[in-house]
């Protein structure tokens, strides 16, 4: 993941995310030829997290972005919907997920129970915030729209 425009100190926290998840991956990665262990559910609660700081950014872009740019800020609204569409994945995914302890009935989302809940439902609530934002934003069928192609020319 490099790019030919200097970051330099003006985003140290995306350059701490982006060592964040190069560590992880790293981690991830089989180092002989065994295969790579199997998710769990706290590395889905990390890149859920992850994904929606991401989609918090975005949203912000695309508001910035969207009155000088308007042609910018529309792909980056769709990439935020994308990264939305990522994130519920992730939270689909955590949910199948069970932990020895757990019956199948516990890993259901309950935001009834949220601002009691138990420590694993702070996914939930994280998904549910998220999700505030983008049905203010997105409508349904945007959310359910196939990803489309490039639609700018790259020159360099």
């Amino acid at each position: 993941m490099t790019s030919a425009i200097p970051v330099g100190d003006a985003y140290p926290y995306l350059r701490a995310a982006n060592a964040g998840i190069r560590h992880h991956t790293r981690a991830l990665t089989p180092r002989t030829q065994h295969t790579a262990s199997p998710a769990d559910r706290v590395h889905l609660d990390v890149l859920h997290a992850h994904l929606t700081a991401l989609h918090h950014l975005l949203d912000q872009l695309a508001e910035s972005t969207r009155p000088p740019h308007p042609a910018a800020g529309r792909h980056l609204a769709t990439a935020h919907t994308r990264l939305w569409q990522s994130a519920a994945a992730v939270h689909d995914a955590f949910h199948l997920l069970t932990v020895a302890d757990e019956t199948p009935t516990d890993t259901e989302c309950h935001p009834e129970r949220l601002p009691e809940g138990p420590p694993v439902l702070t996914i939930c609530q994280r998904h549910l915030a998220a999700g505030h934002i983008v049905r203010r934003k997105t409508t349904p069928s945007d959310l359910n729209a196939p990803l489309h192609g490039h639609t700018t020319s790259c020159s360099q």
